[in-house]
This record gives C-alpha cells, structure tokens and sequence, in this order.
C-alpha cells in the first residue's frame, strides 16, 4: 500500500503541473468574437508598434507556442495563431515578449537559449546512455558500471527540469513584466479580462517546467521497457 501510495504521489507531482497548464489554457480558449483581433494578429501589430518588423509570426502544427531567437519568428498553434480567445491573445503576447527581450539584450534571455540548446544535446546523449545500458552491463560484466550510466543518465534527464526552474525569471518577466501591462494598461483587454489573462500567462511562463517534468515520466517509462 506504501509503494502504491508514493507511486500516485509521484504521478500527480510529474503529471499535475501539465495537467494544470492544459486545464487553464482550454478553460480560456472559447471564441470571443468581441475581441478585436485573433493571436497571430495582435502579434504582428505588437511586434511592429516595438519596431520588430522583421521578426515574422508563423502558424505550426507542432513543437508548441515559442519565439525561435534564431529564426527571429513567433510561432504559435493554429488555435493561438487563428483563434479569438483570451487564450490565444495573452499566448501571442507572451511570445511576443520573449521577442522584445530578445531585441533589449536581455543576459537571461540569452542565457536561457544557450541552455536550451544544451539541454536537445544532453538529451539525446541521455538516451543513448540509456538503450546501451543492458548491452554496457552484458559486455562489460561490471555491475557498478551500470549503476554509474544509470546515474549518469538520471542526473541528464534531471537537469532539463532544473534549468527551466532556473530560467523561470526570463518566464515571469515575459508573463507578468511586460505582457500583463501590455495587455492592461495599453486596453487591449477589458479590464474583466484580466484576472483570465493573468491565469493564462501563469500557465504559459511554467510551461517548459510542466514539459519537463513529463518527460521525466517517459524516461520512467523507458526504463520499465529495459528492466
């Protein structure tokens, strides 16, 4: 009963945060056809009344709602980009303060890209170090070699969560620095909106954090595979 008990624990501590997000996200997601544009709209006006004509909005179908520093784009879902939600609005400027940091030379914003790049590359090692594991453990005949790669390995997956709980300012300065007062003192939302628009743009400043710790759950689950 302990065992299960801890289990569930940490299933709602990996899965909780993600589920939250999402919960929030679709909670605002309905059509507001009172507001005065869709996401991807407000984002271009945005990112040219700052004189970021250059920095182009784009509509994907996957990797999620970002700003890509290196493509000087903001990308959003289909919905964000297409939709007319409070959602969609405080999504697009969240994305588009990412941009804005990015043009004022923001360290910890460059800190966090220098990070995140890091993090793709320590990933795919750590899933190397993982499916070779077995066959490390068989060659080799050392059972403590495999309990250093399985380390190893733990502490690389670790570290993805402990760099967004680290890059966490670059979020809430994008959230609640700069889109929140742009969305409320600039009136581009009526003030009944906002208490919405601050729960969004909670969710969106910890969404690489709840990413993070899911894929912590899929490294459990691979791990189950091997045993």
């Amino acid at each position: 009963m302990l065992y299960l008990v801890l289990a569930l624990f940490l299933l709602a501590l990996i899965l909780g945060p993600q589920v939250w997000v999402r919960h929030v996200m679709h909670r605002h997601a309905a059509d507001r056809p009172d507001l005065p544009g869709t996401g991807g709209e407000l984002a271009r006006h945005l990112l040219d009344r700052y004189g970021l004509t250059s920095v182009d909005v784009e509509a994907i179908a996957t990797g999620g709602d970002h700003y890509d520093p290196g493509a000087r784009a903001v990308r959003l879902s289909p919905g964000n980009h297409d939709g007319r939600s409070i959602t969609a609005v405080a999504v697009a400027t969240h994305e588009v303060a990412h941009a804005i940091q990015h043009a004022q030379g923001s360290r910890l914003f460059a800190l966090r890209t220098r990070l995140a790049r890091l993090l793709g590359t320590v990933d795919r090692i750590a899933m190397v170090m993982l499916v070779t594991l077995p066959v490390v453990m068989i060659v080799a005949r050392v059972p403590v070699l495999g309990l250093v790669q399985f380390g190893a390995v733990v502490a690389l997956l670790g570290l993805g969560v402990v760099v967004h709980l680290l890059t966490l300012p670059v979020e809430f300065d994008a959230s609640f620095g700069k889109a929140l007062p742009i969305l409320g003192s600039d009136g581009y939302l009526h003030p009944d909106d906002m208490p919405a628009a601050r729960g969004v743009l909670r969710a969106a400043a910890l969404t690489y954090v709840a990413a993070s710790l899911t894929g912590l759950l899929d490294f459990l689950r691979i791990l189950r595979v091997i045993r």
